[in-house]
Protein backbone atom coordinates (compact mmCIF):
# COMPACT_ATOMS: atom_id res chain seq x y z
CA UNK A 1 0.00 0.00 0.00
CA UNK A 2 2.98 2.00 0.89
CA UNK A 3 4.18 2.01 -2.79
CA UNK A 4 0.81 2.83 -4.47
CA UNK A 5 0.98 6.09 -1.78
CA UNK A 6 4.38 6.83 -3.09
CA UNK A 7 3.52 6.65 -6.95
CA UNK A 8 0.63 8.49 -6.64
CA UNK A 9 2.10 11.62 -4.38
CA UNK A 10 5.62 11.82 -4.59
CA UNK A 11 7.53 13.57 -7.59
CA UNK A 12 9.17 10.55 -8.97
CA UNK A 13 6.00 8.51 -8.63
CA UNK A 14 4.25 11.18 -10.68
CA UNK A 15 7.00 11.56 -13.14
CA UNK A 16 6.78 7.37 -13.62
CA UNK A 17 3.17 7.39 -13.93
CA UNK A 18 3.23 10.35 -16.81
CA UNK A 19 6.38 8.32 -18.14
CA UNK A 20 4.18 5.10 -18.53
CA UNK A 21 1.05 6.50 -19.81
CA UNK A 22 2.82 8.64 -22.56
CA UNK A 23 4.81 5.21 -23.46
CA UNK A 24 1.36 3.57 -23.23
CA UNK A 25 0.00 6.42 -25.41
CA UNK A 26 2.53 6.15 -28.01
CA UNK A 27 2.13 2.45 -28.68
CA UNK A 28 -1.53 2.67 -28.93
CA UNK A 29 -0.57 5.54 -31.81
CA UNK A 30 2.48 3.44 -33.68
CA UNK A 31 0.33 0.39 -33.58
CA UNK A 32 -2.66 2.38 -35.43
CA UNK A 33 -0.18 4.21 -37.89
CA UNK A 34 1.55 1.07 -38.59
CA UNK A 35 -1.81 -0.75 -39.34
CA UNK A 36 -3.25 1.71 -41.21
CA UNK A 37 -0.07 2.28 -43.37
CA UNK A 38 0.07 -1.67 -43.95
CA UNK A 39 -3.81 -1.57 -45.15
CA UNK A 40 -3.41 1.21 -47.23
CA UNK A 41 -0.23 -0.52 -49.15
CA UNK A 42 -1.85 -3.90 -49.67
CA UNK A 43 -5.20 -1.75 -50.92
CA UNK A 44 -3.20 0.06 -53.06
CA UNK A 45 -0.86 -3.09 -54.28
CA UNK A 46 -4.21 -4.71 -54.72
CA UNK A 47 -5.34 -2.05 -57.59
CA UNK A 48 -2.14 -2.34 -58.82
CA UNK A 49 -2.63 -5.82 -60.13
CA UNK A 50 -6.35 -5.39 -60.87
CA UNK A 51 -4.58 -2.54 -63.45
CA UNK A 52 -2.29 -4.68 -64.58
CA UNK A 53 -4.33 -7.39 -65.66
CA UNK A 54 -6.90 -5.43 -66.98
CA UNK A 55 -4.41 -3.46 -69.01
Amino acid sequence: MHALQDFLSTDYGLMSAAGLAFMLGMGVFFLRYFLRHIREDSEAAERAAHQGRAA
